[in-house]
């Protein structure tokens, strides 16, 4: 909470590397329904849905997590109302599904274009 002192402050985005970040930005615009909004030259990109945005850039030592062996600095968490069709859609698009499927039938582990994982679960 702000006060007189200390001002208000929210979280507008994030960046992500990946291997090529133009495609990267187009995947995550795809697969959550938001928009390209911005293009930086050949390395990068960011998406919006009109109040967060997310830049998605090309790093050129990216290396994916072997995942599940290196730990994860971070990962989305997706809500879906069908999570099957959520997978078959999002592996359409570009995702893989890895044969680690730590959720059982909770949630299910997709890896993006650039080999980093994201969770897709039925919204609680």
């Amino acid at each position: 909470m702000a006060t007189a002192n200390t001002p208000s402050i929210r979280l507008l985005g994030a960046g992500f590397g990946g291997h090529d970040g133009k495609a990267l930005a187009s995947f995550w615009a795809a697969a959550l329904g938001w928009e390209v909004t911005q293009t930086f030259g050949d390395a990068a990109a960011m998406i919006s849905d009109g109040t967060t945005s997310h830049v998605f850039y090309t790093a050129r030592d990216f290396r994916a997590p072997d995942w599940p062996a290196d730990e994860l600095a971070f990962h989305f968490e997706l809500g879906t109302d069908d999570v099957a069709a959520a997978v078959e859609r999002l592996t359409g698009l570009g995702a893989t599904k890895p044969d680690h499927q730590p959720g059982g039938d909770r949630w299910t582990v997709l890896l993006d274009p650039s080999g980093l994982p994201f969770c897709v679960s039925a919204r609680g």
